[in-house]
């Protein structure tokens, strides 16, 4: 029991630092190569945790092998359009104008359900209103509407966009978030200026919101 304990740590520990390499994506943002890597160290990771006659040394090897042949593929990649169009595949338009491109979608294996599917996803319940649809190489559709359909914006409007409104923690749960400082231009002397002229106690704090201007929205911790 102690001996199945021991090895799940250290592949936990092992399985998130490889991931941890292959960068941040999502499942569903993998590309399929990717996805074969993933898969393939969860079926690697498998095989000590359920024979503990096997070397944990083994498992570890085999997964570092594979993020060192994933790191090295995804950098020839970046340098070759051939090798990423391979390894990737390229995205195809599904539709065009307000049309279907029944070829595209018979290439791609996307039936008229899943086509309709995925445009309702995007808020989209009418095809005459698509300028071009295009599905990426990781099986996502993005949409773009014809000019009279798009949403109005500010700068439509001619009025004046105010990114100061942007609100971000800077403290989670009494604990400061120093991962935004930058972008809010602040600072620790600052924060902690701004945390005494609204009369805000850090310890009775669960989340803190500031935006570029100083502005704070305060949650307080519940008794």
């Amino acid at each position: 029991m102690l001996a199945i304990l021991i090895r799940t740590v250290i592949l936990y520990f092992v399985i998130t630092v490889a991931i941890r390499l292959m960068g941040k994506r999502q499942i569903g943002d993998m590309q399929p190569n990717e996805l074969v890597i993933t898969l393939l160290i969860s079926e690697i990771a498998a095989i000590p945790l359920q024979d503990t006659k096997q070397p944990i040394i083994n498992g570890i090897t085999a997964i570092s092998v594979l993020i060192a042949a994933e790191i090295l593929v995804s950098t020839l990649a970046l340098k070759s359009n051939t090798l990423r169009r391979l390894l990737s595949g390229r995205a195809v338009v599904l539709i065009k104008d307000g049309e279907i491109d029944q070829k595209a979608m018979k290439r791609v294996r996307v039936t008229t359900d899943d086509l309709l599917e995925m445009l309702r996803g995007k808020d989209v319940f009418d095809i005459s209103e698509v300028s071009f649809a295009i599905l990426e190489v990781n099986g996502e559709l993005n949409v773009f509407l014809k000019d009279e359909y798009k949403t109005v914006t500010k700068k439509d409007m001619g009025i004046a966009a105010t990114e100061d409104q942007v609100f971000l923690p800077i403290i989670i749960d009494k604990k400061t978030v120093e991962d935004f400082y930058d972008y809010l231009c602040l600072d620790k002397e600052k924060i902690n200026t701004l945390l005494k002229d609204n009369k805000i106690t850090k310890d009775k704090t669960f989340l803190l919101l500031a935006d570029k201007s100083g502005n704070l929205t305060a949650v307080n911790r519940e008794k």
